[in-house]
């Protein structure tokens, strides 16, 4: 049976995966150490793991596999999932798949070693999140579900 997992910290579209997963009507998970108010919808389970780095990463990669969804920023985490058999997405609507994320995590790491380098700390703190990322993550979790399921 097919699940959603939300890897909750900083997820900005955690209301829109509800609405979607609702329709669908499949079970979701939204997962992180706490801060977040339960949803009073019987298809979303609140998960709150112990505090701790990737505790809620490990949590999801543990329990996902093939006819799941995950929703994540989290490229490591995209990674696990993926091998788990998961179909796998960005806050955005991106898709991580098998073909593109070994190219992500390096691109991750390369970037991790720039910032590292950078004595002055200078640059920027990425783009915001927009209308436009909000539609393309709805579309993107619909086709998603929809593939998962068959």
């Amino acid at each position: 049976m097919t699940a959603l997992y939300i890897d909750a910290d900083a997820c900005p579209v955690k209301a829109e995966a509800e609405k979607v997963a609702t329709r669908h009507r499949v079970t979701m998970y939204i997962v992180s150490n706490g801060g977040l108010r339960p949803s009073q919808n019987p298809l979303v389970e609140t998960v709150i793991v112990a505090e701790g780095a990737d505790v809620a990463d490990m949590w999801i990669a543990d329990r996902c596999g093939p006819g799941d969804v995950v929703v994540t920023g989290d490229i490591p985490l995209a990674a696990k999932c993926i091998e788990a058999g998961a179909r796998v997405l960005r806050h955005n609507g991106e898709v991580f798949t098998q073909a593109n994320i070994g190219q992500q995590l390096a691109m991750r790491d390369l970037m991790a070693d720039l910032r590292a380098a950078n004595p002055l700390g200078a640059g920027g703190s990425g783009k915001g999140f927009t209308k436009a990322d909000r539609s393309r993550f709805l579309d993107a979790l619909e086709r998603e579900l929809r593939a998962a399921r068959r």
